[in-house]
């Protein structure tokens, strides 16, 4: 055998498996995803002071109802569209969403903002609250809230493409 064959043979030999491992091993990570947007059924979105929420909002059955400045509450209809919801799901990706803890609710609870962000698959859920007197780690509680007021905005701006 000559030298460059042997060098060839040597690089096919631990390349060509390797490609393949790394093929496998990543067609089955994305195969068994555990939150797929082809999956996704909707979000729930409540907010308020302690256990009561005021404002409420669920994307299966286009439920809203919120206190506007008047203090009166309204309820109304608003619809996501399938790009609102594959933003969002994407937001969450991007967060680590899947990562989080499901409570995340300080020593003042019952007084300061709660809120409660669902997100619906056919086969899981995955469920937070969170307050506004959580500190146990200020760079999770920046994330989770960044999630929320995307959440929120997306249902203004859905509301305003209803008028």
């Amino acid at each position: 055998m000559s030298n460059k064959f042997k060098k060839f043979f040597l690089g096919f030999s631990i390349a060509l498996p390797f490609l393949l491992y790394c093929i496998y091993y990543y067609s089955m990570m994305v195969k068994n995803a555990p939150y797929k947007f082809a999956e996704f059924n909707g979000i729930v979105l409540k907010a308020g002071i302690g256990n009561k929420y005021e404002k409420m909002y669920d994307s299966k059955t286009s439920f809203y109802q919120y206190k506007n400045t008047k203090d009166s509450t309204i309820t109304t209809k608003v619809k996501f569209t399938n790009d609102d919801l594959l933003y969002l799901h994407r937001k969450a990706v991007e967060l680590g969403f899947w990562n989080w803890p499901s409570k995340m609710l300080g020593p003042d609870s019952l007084t300061s903002p709660r809120y409660y962000l669902e997100y619906d698959y056919q086969h899981k859920k995955k469920i937070i609250e969170i307050d506004g007197s959580y500190n146990n780690n200020d760079k999770l509680k920046e994330a989770a809230l960044q999630l929320i007021k995307t959440v929120d905005q997306n249902i203004a701006d859905a509301e305003d493409r209803k008028k």
